[in-house]
């Protein structure tokens, strides 16, 4: 039976060390019952807090790490089935699928691994490759190798793994796939070197797997349903994600790994497996077009509901702007920051940006909340020193908000407050028309 919070602290050695990376044994112990931490984090528990703390200390779905070359991809370590009721911490990994046989193996591999785009301030990439192993593994993945540092999924029969995973060096890959047929001699292969997944035609057989091979030591293990119709598939994956949290079953409290490279529709199978529950998902090839809606959908999935996405307050510098250009107005939402500075940049129309601190929230919402009003406002200009930066002291209101442009005389005396229109799309024409 799992232990609440006060229970948990009652077996610590409260002595407040910080060591676990916590300002307080209580708050480490709350983490604890959440299963948001592991008991090994706390370097003075006694050797029988640990046996009894044995199942608190356990994350109801392991926190499996991938390793490559100074890069990693974690997945599990989650404790709730919908991101509303907490959030979801380990965003699923995206791996490009590669072949060991492609003479341009090389070339796909680096051209995937150079791409980066950034969405509202965050940078997206690949996570890692999915390398389907020949006679000469070893050959194939010192040439991916040279592309990337990235983590690698190896798929091959156990010769090729072993092979391969001898070439990995001090990385810790995932190795695909154990079944009944091979699961001894991938978990002795595996065993304190890699993560090993693990197939059946079922969950009870994938349960008596699991079981099978943490007996003969390996704990970081992947799932694997098998390839079947989309909604057979979201039953499953379900089935066992409240296995794992609410029955705190753990044969199959594992992440698990998705092949929506092998679905008919592979861009909707990628999306529901981001959504409802893989750990780590295998694309066929890179596709950038495919690729960046797959990221946008995993950051909005994994994003914290209760922590929008922010950028700093202060004032920014758009288009080198000069002393007469104006002053925009806007909060600290990221989405709302980057609708306005992208707006502003494509007309290449200079601006002085000035982002008031909303606690992340957009214009119309920070409004309603009381945290986007006249006071906070002026507050922002005067304190990042705006007026020093300009000749013309004009500033721009979001124009949702053109209630507040009187009250805002009131507090920038000296200033000129002019109304801006109420969607970004609109500010290139708004700068071209009225700010001239």
């Amino acid at each position: 039976m799992a232990l609440s919070g006060i229970q948990i602290y009652k077996m610590l050695p409260q002595t407040n060390c910080k060591e676990c990376g916590f300002p307080t044994c209580l708050a480490f112990a709350m983490k604890l019952a959440a299963k948001q931490v592991e008991l090994s984090s706390c370097p003075y528990v006694s050797e029988e807090s640990k046996k009894q703390l044995a199942e608190s200390a356990a994350p109801p779905i392991r926190l499996v790490t991938l390793k490559g070359v100074g890069a990693e991809v974690k997945a599990g370590n989650e404790v709730v089935m919908f991101r509303h009721e907490k959030t979801f911490y380990n965003k699923p990994g995206l791996f490009i699928r590669v072949k060991a046989s492609d003479p341009d193996l090389a070339a796909k591999v680096a051209k995937a691994d150079a791409y980066k785009v950034s969405y509202v301030g965050i940078d997206f990439t690949v996570d890692g490759f999915a390398l389907v192993l020949d006679s000469d593994a070893a050959a194939a993945v010192k040439t991916v190798r040279g592309a990337t540092k990235r983590p690698l999924i190896l798929i091959g029969d156990a010769a090729a793994l072993q092979a391969g995973l001898s070439a990995c060096g001090g990385e810790t890959p995932l190795l695909y796939a154990a079944d009944a047929s091979n699961a001894d001699a991938l978990a002795d292969l595996a065993k304190g070197k890699a993560a090993l997944a693990v197939k059946a035609d079922s969950l009870d057989a994938l349960a008596d797997l699991t079981k099978k091979i943490q007996a003969r030591g390996v704990e970081d293990m992947a799932l694997d349903l098998g390839p079947m119709q989309l909604s057979e598939w979201l039953t499953k994956s379900t089935q066992v994600r409240r296995l794992a949290l609410k029955s705190n079953f753990r044969a199959l409290g594992y992440p698990i790994i998705a092949f929506p490279c092998d679905a008919k529709d592979e861009n909707i199978a990628a999306s529901q497996a981001i959504a409802k529950y893989a750990g780590f998902v295998v694309l066929s090839e890179f596709k950038p077009e495919m690729l960046y809606p797959l990221l946008v959908l995993r950051e909005n999935i994994y994003t914290d509901p209760q922590k929008p996405i922010q950028v700093q307050p202060g004032i920014y510098e758009i288009n080198q702007p000069k002393p007469e250009s104006p002053v925009l107005i806007t909060t600290n939402f990221s989405i709302t920051y980057f609708s306005v500075a992208n707006e502003i940049e494509g007309s290449g129309l200079p601006a002085w940006l000035v982002v008031t601190d909303a606690e992340g929230m957009s214009v119309l919402t920070a409004w309603a909340a009381g945290k986007f009003d006249a006071e906070r406002i002026a507050k922002a200009v005067k304190g990042f020193d705006v007026a020093s930066k300009v000749s013309k002291k004009r500033v721009v209101l979001p124009g949702h908000v053109a209630v507040l442009s009187g009250e805002l005389e009131a507090e920038l005396p000296e200033w000129e407050i002019r109304v801006g229109p109420r969607e970004a799309v609109d500010i290139p024409a708004f700068m071209k028309q009225a700010l001239n």
